[in-house]
């Protein structure tokens, strides 16, 4: 009975002042919940996919919902003699199901694609492959240029693309007329619907060739081997990427090539190490040069430049040498290269050595610790004292 439906507005969960855009939106959105195809053998979610067809066939009418508004399902229900659907049940015969799950399926449902979306024969945009290529920290640093070796699809140069014999056509698929795709009416009983299937007859091409291409077997596309160069730039961090356009598999129907995507891997430095734009290195000097200072050469990724090493300096210490990093990646300047000095502590020391640093560490005041006692050097140090 009409008095025990639900009012259409509950139905789709909108106001009674929603726009015909939130009519809509909501509709797709139950209609996609509720859908047979969806829901195979469940009863409930068929009664409600009808309900919410009810509600949306009325509410989207502007005559129907100004009826509805006013007199509720009285003025829209043909059992109570207030006109309406003048018929009793609901038909869908006119509402194409692909163009409404075409969008929330991005032109395949049910496996085979909705018509209405894109015809099989319209331009499509060929693959993109992925490699990667290893490089050393210094063609990071600085750019350079590389070649890979790669296996792609390209346009036939026999038929050029079409897929037919030099000198043949391909024929219009009479039964989709080039969609690709054919209507489907299901349902019965005031309960229909129309959705979409691939064609089966040109399956799903939209053509049907009668003299296929020799080279290609009516592909219309070859596989070859290419090496490709790929541009480095300078200043490239480990895990990036580099796009190269048009190199990846050949597009369909005239369609434009795909893009080539090159993953990149640093080989590590024996010496330097790297963040960002910033270069690290560690520069290992002896107590005689951090105590007294020297002219040293320090290695950067220019090459070996001269550096003056403070008198005093402690371990641990570092300095930066300004621009001698890596390239900015977007070509605005250079990072810095920081030097932290490591002090390298004498062993194996010879007796006139020995006697030298245990003289100079008496003359700072410092006295012979335990474990010289232990070497037996204990009486070489009072022999040396004695003599002053």
């Amino acid at each position: 009975m009409a008095e025990q439906k639900r009012d259409f507005y509950e139905v789709l969960g909108v106001s009674k002042t929603a726009t015909d855009e939130e009519l809509k939106k909501a509709y797709r959105k139950l209609a996609k919940k509720y859908h047979p195809d969806m829901n195979p053998g469940d009863k409930e979610a068929e009664a409600k996919f009808k309900e919410v067809n009810e509600a949306y066939e009325v509410l989207s009418d502007k005559d129907k919902r100004a009826k509805y508004d006013q007199f509720g399902h009285a003025g829209v229900d043909p059992n109570f003699g207030a006109g309406g659907y003048g018929g009793g049940g609901f038909d869908m015969g006119d509402i194409d199901l692909g163009d409404l799950f075409g969008s929330f399926f991005g032109g395949g449902f049910g496996g085979g694609g909705f018509g209405g979306q894109q015809r099989a024969n319209a331009p499509q945009r060929g693959e993109s492959l992925r490699a990667n290529l290893t490089i050393s920290f210094e063609e990071a640093a600085f750019g350079c240029k590389k070649e890979i070796e790669l296996s792609r699809t390209e346009e036939c140069q026999d038929c050029h693309g079409s897929g037919c014999q030099p000198g043949t056509t391909a024929e219009v698929c009479p039964d989709c007329r080039g969609a690709g795709v054919v209507r489907i009416q299901r349902g019965g009983g005031g309960f229909a619907f129309t959705s979409t299937a691939p064609c089966q007859r040109c399956r799903g091409t939209g053509k049907i060739i009668h003299s296929p291409c020799k080279s290609c077997g009516g592909a219309g596309v070859t596989r070859k081997k290419r090496r490709i160069e790929v541009n480095i730039p300078a200043g490239i961090n480990e895990g990036q990427a580099i796009s190269v356009r048009g190199q990846g598999n050949a597009g369909k129907n005239g369609g434009p090539s795909g893009d080539l995507i090159v993953g990149i891997r640093i080989k590590p430095s024996p010496i330097f190490q790297r963040d960002g734009s910033t270069v690290l290195y560690e520069q290992t000097v002896s107590f005689y040069q951090a105590a007294m200072g020297a002219e040293l050469e320090i290695p950067t990724i220019d090459g070996k430049v001269k550096w003056n090493l403070p008198a005093g300096t402690q371990p641990g210490t570092t300095f930066r040498l300004k621009g001698k990093g890596i390239p900015t990646l977007q070509g605005r300047g250079r990072g810095d290269q920081y030097v932290t000095v490591k002090v390298k502590v004498p062993v194996n020391l010879n007796a006139e050595q020995k006697e030298a640093l245990r003289a100079f560490g008496a003359a700072m005041g410092e006295a012979v610790g335990a474990a010289e006692e232990e070497s037996g050097l204990k009486g070489f140090f009072d022999k040396h004292i004695k003599k002053k």
